[in-house]
């Protein structure tokens, strides 16, 4: 077995994006190759070598998905309490966001607890705890992924809260809310976002195909307060970066509009970057999904917003 000792340094990626640790690697590698034992033990023996670290509870928190992922509701609640503990106390000699990791775990504690209410048809409890939780973090980093579960839970079927646009990339749209009265598809990224570059090429298929039958395209972004050169770096210079990303991945994109702002991350609950939006003419959700997507789910979903009521929308993928 590994011998993980020593907490590793707060770094970032190339990408700018904080640094994965190795423990937490390890762990999410095991899972994926469905070793819950193996995940468990790693965790253990961490925690064993360098006490209850941010980065332990990180890893730990993964260990609490794994096991709803599996089925085993018991372990996985135990797990979550024990995490939302330790982080609370943790919390009682520093702030929440002091470095990312603790975040992401006491994150992932209320997460595994409101999904295993709802798996349990427990939904009214599953929001009470996430919208208590908010209350209690207000003003952290943990609201935006509270409030995406609570968006899980409640958004699609409901009107399309408006978008706030602060500022922009690239072109200004002359309507103050060019998505009013269409059908809008909302594409969250972030400048260090691997996955959301990797979507850009499905982003301009569709918009290739959709834009000319209406379908409009609104990439929201927000600043995160560094780049990959500069890990403090003022708003000037990281939308100067931003804008080369964009330029780089996401300038083909037909048609696509841009608002800067952080609060659209907080009202959609955008803590995954991507997280795609669908909304039809109406201003009604009709998907809410935090992470990537393949064309053929998306190009399906577009299909059934812009068919007129009562046809039968075309096969996805038909014409291509």
């Amino acid at each position: 077995m590994l011998v993980l000792a020593g907490s590793p340094q707060l770094t970032r990626a190339a990408d700018g994006h904080a640094a994965t640790p190795r423990i937490v690697a390890y762990v999410i590698s095991a899972l994926k190759m469905g070793d819950l034992a193996n995940a468990r033990a790693l965790v253990n023996q961490y925690r064993k070598l360098n006490g209850d670290t941010p980065e332990a509870l990180e890893a730990f928190s993964w260990l609490a998905r794994g096991e709803v992922a599996a089925g085993n509701s018991d372990a996985a609640q135990a797990d979550a309490t024990e995490i939302e503990q330790l982080a609370k106390t943790a919390l009682s000699t520093r702030p929440l966001d002091a470095e990312p990791h603790l975040p992401l775990a006491l994150g992932a504690a209320y997460e595994v607890q409101a999904d295993l209410l709802k798996k349990q048809n427990q939904r009214t409890e599953a929001l009470q705890l996430l919208r208590a939780a908010i209350v209690t973090w207000r003003g952290t980093s943990l609201v935006d992924r509270l409030q995406k579960n609570i968006n899980l839970l409640t958004l699609q079927g409901k009107p399309m809260p408006l978008l706030q646009q602060a500022d922009w990339i690239g072109a200004k749209p002359a309507a103050a809310h060019p998505e009013r009265g269409k059908p809008t598809l909302l594409f969250f990224w972030a400048h260090w976002c691997p996955d959301c570059k990797a979507e850009a090429p499905i982003m301009r298929a569709l918009a290739e195909e959709f834009g000319p039958r209406g379908l409009v395209i609104l990439a929201p972004t927000r600043y995160y307060g560094y780049t990959a050169q500069e890990e403090n770096a003022t708003p000037a210079v990281e939308k100067s970066f931003m804008e080369k990303v964009f330029e780089r991945y996401y300038s083909q994109i037909p048609g696509i509009l841009v608002p800067v702002d952080s609060g659209n991350f907080t009202r959609f609950g955008v803590s995954t970057t991507p997280t795609i939006v669908l909304a039809d003419r109406r201003g009604t959700v009709r998907l809410y999904h935090p992470g990537a997507m393949d064309q053929e789910s998306l190009a399906k979903a577009i299909e059934q917003v812009l068919a007129p009521a009562g046809a039968a929308p075309k096969s996805a993928g038909a014409g291509r």
